[in-house]
């Protein structure tokens, strides 16, 4: 995958309300298999789709990419020995020693590429079709979905949902809703029409600490307003409550098992051990795993010293 079709496949997971980050190589010294304008994707799982260097630059990259996307900051990292740099670290940049058999240097940006909201309306009001325009406006996934089809699969943990069948389906649509546990759930309407309905789906066996999730009257409360103050009303407080971290849309991931190389001393993933003395041994690439191999007590000793 090169450099284009990375941004092109970027783009679709965006759409898609993904996470991943995308890494670009902005500057490298030779010999270093990543060039100039390299750039790669990774996931939340941690794959890698595209190239921006070999099996010593590429754990570091993965580890830094996750961490990114985490805590949502941006980084530029300098790959290689410090004293490869000089003057050339600059504040804001993360040296990162990498032992590298090729002795070259990379610079690498990390943009971590956090999921926008996915607000799904359940109805057919022109309220609810504003919503979903005035969404759509914000760059926000937007979906309309009429009452009378509306399920659970049509939302999952980090969706927005706004129940405005208003008096058609809301019985049904918000217990469908109640069972996906979005990250947030309102239901357009009085609050003496909201407990009417609370009430009938807590006697049908509903737990009450989900129904008490559920926000009624959904957005701002401002009255009797027009059905586009209150389209503008419920966007307002969903943006409020983003804004202000109340709405999970959390990213975090579970870092991979992880170990040093003996040989290099590298931070590496756990993976493809050699076994000496009892104890599990890995390596950033295969000339650090046959030098292990040719004399394991050496590094050993090595790694029990330091």
């Amino acid at each position: 995958m090169d450099g284009w079709s990375v941004l092109e496949e970027a783009g679709e997971l965006a759409r898609r309300g993904e996470a991943f980050a995308l890494a670009t190589v902005v500057w490298r010294q030779g010999p270093s298999s990543g060039k100039q304008g390299n750039r790669a994707i990774i996931t939340r799982s941690g794959e890698v789709h595209g190239w921006i260097g070999g099996a010593c630059a590429e754990p570091v990259v993965i580890r830094q990419a996750r961490e990114a996307m985490t805590d949502g900051t941006p980084r530029l990292l300098l790959l290689g020995t410090p004293d490869q740099f000089g003057s050339a670290v600059q504040d804001g940049m993360t040296v990162v020693p990498v032992s590298c058999q090729s002795e070259g240097a990379l610079e690498v940006y990390i943009e971590p590429v956090r999921p926008v909201p996915h607000l799904v309306v359940v109805g057919r009001s022109p309220m609810a079709q504003l919503l979903v325009t005035l969404a759509e406006a914000l760059d926000w996934r937007a979906d309309l979905v009429d009452g009378s089809v509306f399920t659970a699969a049509d939302v999952d943990e980090r969706s927005l949902v706004v129940v405005a069948t208003q008096g058609h389906f809301d019985e049904e649509a918000l217990e469908q809703a109640v069972a996906a546990q979005p990250a947030y759930l309102g239901l357009v309407g009085s609050k003496r029409r909201g407990e009417s309905v609370l009430g009938y789906l807590a006697d049908r066996g509903l737990p009450t600490d989900q129904l008490g999730r559920v926000q009624v009257p959904a957005g701002l409360d401002l009255g009797k307003v027009s059905h586009q103050e209150i389209a503008v009303a419920i966007l307002a407080d969903l943006v409020r409550l983003r804004a202000s971290g109340e709405l999970d849309d959390d990213v975090s991931v579970t870092a991979p098992a992880e170990a040093v190389d003996p040989v290099c001393g590298m931070t590496v993933p756990a993976k493809d051990p050699v076994e000496y003395g009892g104890a599990a041994y890995y390596f950033c690439c295969p000339g650090c795993r046959a030098a292990f191999e040719r004399d394991p007590a050496v590094y050993v000793k090595k790694e029990t010293r330091c």
